[in-house]
């Protein structure tokens, strides 16, 4: 049986799959455990009603395993063949519905003969074989367990699989930005020469207030240092929640829209068209990862 451990340091996905099954010996329980995206942890439990009462301790199980994803989990109970091989006949009870059959045939002559099956289907005549249901119940919380670690595995396998993606797209943000730092001084120097341009329309028409608010509007739209900076501080502390693991879906969602800020503000005070491609290129990027974060836990 595998083991139930889960990993705290690993990334894990909320869409996955488990199943499986322990035998009892009158039967086999067998689960099957889907999980897909959802905000909160919500499980759904489909059981036969002889196993609710074990339904708040498989609750519990699943708690401790799982922070988030809606989860199908599904027990099924099936007898095994040897149970209807080995069905016991009430003999008594048989013996004596047939002297009772008979003394109403002797009453009756023209009556057909006594159908063996019919008796068979008098209510006691065949003994039902007893489940032990303390059995079946070690064997619906072993096949659980086996079931939640499969759950768990996906989810990991598929985490890992989620963590590369997202760190492939962190590096190409990071190449998007160190490619706007060199463009800098481009920038900077055509934001001069439509400074020079509006300086000699404002000149013309002696405005100096206008001149000063235009002075002022165009040197900030020439700083983009600041979301620069922002966009590689959100790139480290993006890496840094990978890295740790654990339930990180929530914080790197609210990640996602702190780079999409930035991007956005980049684009508005674009100057050249460079940049816009490039701020152009980083919501694309940020828009695949986002779309990955809502399969993280």
């Amino acid at each position: 049986m595998a083991s139930n451990k889960v990993h705290n340091d690993c990334v894990r996905s909320m869409t996955a799959f488990g199943r499986a099954e322990a035998p009892y010996a009158t039967g086999t329980a067998t689960w099957e455990l889907r999980s897909v995206n959802h905000r909160y942890l919500e499980p759904l439990f489909r059981l036969p009603e002889t196993a609710r009462p074990l339904e708040s301790q498989l609750r519990e199980k699943l708690r401790k395993q799982l922070a988030r994803g809606k989860v199908e989990l599904t027990l099924s109970l099936k007898a095994t063949g040897s149970e209807s091989a080995s069905l016991e006949v009430n003999r008594e009870l048989v013996r004596a519905l047939a002297q009772a059959a008979d003394s109403v045939a002797a009453e009756l002559p023209n009556t057909a003969p006594i159908n063996p099956l019919e008796l068979l289907q008098w209510p006691g005549a065949i003994a039902e074989l007893q489940t032990d249901v303390e059995q079946q119940a070690q064997a619906i919380l072993a096949a659980f367990d086996e079931a939640l670690s499969q759950l768990n595995a996906n989810r990991e396998r598929e985490g890992a699989e989620l963590r590369k993606f997202i760190e492939t797209r962190l590096q190409r943000v990071e190449e998007q930005v160190a490619r706007v730092r060199e463009l800098l001084p481009q920038i900077l120097q055509a934001q001069r020469e439509k400074l020079r341009g509006r300086l000699e329309e404002l000149l013309a028409e002696l405005d100096r207030d206008r001149l000063e608010q235009e002075m002022a509007f165009l040197a900030q739209k020439a700083d983009v240092d600041e979301e620069l900076d922002r966009l590689d501080a959100h790139v480290a502390e993006t890496r840094r929640v990978l890295k740790g693991g654990g339930p990180i879906g929530r914080r790197l969602d609210f990640l996602m829209q702190e780079f999409n800020r930035e991007a956005n503000t980049l684009s508005s005070k674009s100057a050249v068209s460079d940049t816009t491609q490039a701020a152009v290129e980083l919501k694309v990027l940020i828009e695949q990862m986002r779309e990955q974060v809502q399969n993280i836990e």
